[in-house]
């Protein structure tokens, strides 16, 4: 069962599709973050869910606002994926402990292996206050994402 919005957002420290490390309290104070979990590059959903962000991108990479993608495929799948469809925003990679990340925010299918569809909108105090979780062939809606971030 994904965490509850209220909820204080489980920290991590994950590698990017760059090798670099991202830390969720990096942006505690300074930035509301929108964590979407998604389960494999290169595959059709995924891929039009991350394109779709990619196109509307300053919504959700500004001053106020960071997106940071998590999925359970290895940094190096999702350096070639992020250049092959020019997506310039953190993928992170949730590889190694296997999903140990999907599963702190109760988003991981342990039958799949992979992460479903979780997105949450964490405020700048590091508090859950919006969360969706969609099966894995459901795309998820943008525009709910932008609703829910212009109420923060």
């Amino acid at each position: 069962m994904a965490i509850e919005v209220g909820t204080e957002a489980p920290d991590f420290e994950l590698k990017d599709n760059h090798g670099a490390t991202v830390k969720l309290s990096d942006f505690r104070g300074a930035k509301n973050v929108v964590l979407l979990f998604y389960p494999f590059a290169f595959t059709g959903v995924c891929t039009g869910e991350l394109c779709a962000l990619r196109d509307e991108l300053p919504k959700f990479v500004n001053d106020d606002i960071q997106l940071l993608a998590v999925s359970n495929d290895s940094i190096h799948t999702l350096r070639v994926f992020a250049e092959q469809e020019g997506l310039d925003y953190p993928l992170l990679s949730d590889f190694w402990p296997h999903g140990n990340t999907s599963r702190a925010y109760g988003v991981f299918d342990e039958d799949k292996g992979c992460a479903v569809r979780g997105t949450f909108i964490i405020d700048k105090a590091g508090v859950v206050r919006w969360t969706v979780v969609n099966g894995l062939p459901d795309a998820r809606d943008l525009n709910e994402y932008v609703k829910a971030l212009d109420t923060l």
